[in-house]
Order: structure tokens, then C-alpha cells, then sequence
């Protein structure tokens, strides 16, 4: 292998790696992702559970292994404030899944470019 050949596969070798490991990240981002649209979820059939319940219906909240009474309001807030929590981090996961995205994209179009350049120079040998 001749010094042009040797450096556009050393060239094509990193954007492979780094596109192996994008994947991986893009792996963990899709398993967190899911996981924050289970919590909203399950947070949003509380806040219907919630909203179902009248004045005069008492609401407990766990504390380790103890149960306190909470209020109904304030447990509607707190179960509204953590569903926009949650949403706000499932936009940003969305938004850096798409960037990552755009990153494999470009890494796999430059691994087939030097792949084409590498395969013409071992072909004028």
C-alpha cells in the first residue's frame, strides 16, 4: 500500500469510528427518550386521575415508607410542573437525536467517498 492509499484508509478507519461511535450515543439518546415518554405518560393519567377527584377527596403522596396527606391543588401543580420538566427534556432529546443524526449522515457520506478515492487509487496499482 503506497503512502496516498495508507492515509485515506487511515482517513476512512477514524470517520468509521467515529461513526460507530455516534451510534452508540444515539443508542443511549433513543433508550433515554423512551424512558422520559413512559414517565410522561404515566405522569399524565396521574394528572387525569387527579383532575377527576373533587374537594372533599383526600390525596397521599409517599414518603419512603410513609404516606402524607398532600392537598389537591398543590398535588396537581407539582404533577403539572413535572409533566412540563418532562417535556422540556423530550424536546431536547429530540432536538440533539436529530443533530446526531445529521452528524452519522455526514460521517457515513465521507467513509464512501474515501472508500471511492481509496478503491481508485488501489485500482491504478
Amino acid at each position: 500500500m503506497d503512502k496516498n492509499s495508507a492515509a485515506l484508509y487511515k482517513k476512512m478507519q477514524t470517520e468509521v469510528e467515529s461513526y460507530q461511535n455516534l451510534q452508540k450515543s444515539c443508542v443511549k439518546m433513543v433508550k433515554q427518550r423512551a424512558l422520559l415518554e413512559g414517565q410522561l405518560n404515566e405522569n399524565k393519567c396521574v394528572l387525569d386521575e387527579l383532575n377527576l377527584l373533587g374537594p372533599d377527596n383526600k390525596v397521599y403522596k409517599l414518603f419512603g415508607p410513609v404516606l402524607v396527606k398532600q392537598e389537591l391543588e398543590d398535588s396537581r401543580q407539582n404533577v403539572g410542573k413535572r409533566i412540563e420538566y418532562i417535556s422540556k427534556e423530550l424536546k431536547s432529546s429530540t432536538d440533539t437525536l436529530e443533530n446526531m443524526e445529521k452528524d452519522m449522515l455526514k460521517h457515513r457520506e465521507a467513509v464512501a467517498k474515501y472508500q471511492q478515492q481509496w478503491q481508485v487509487a488501489a485500482a491504478m496499482k
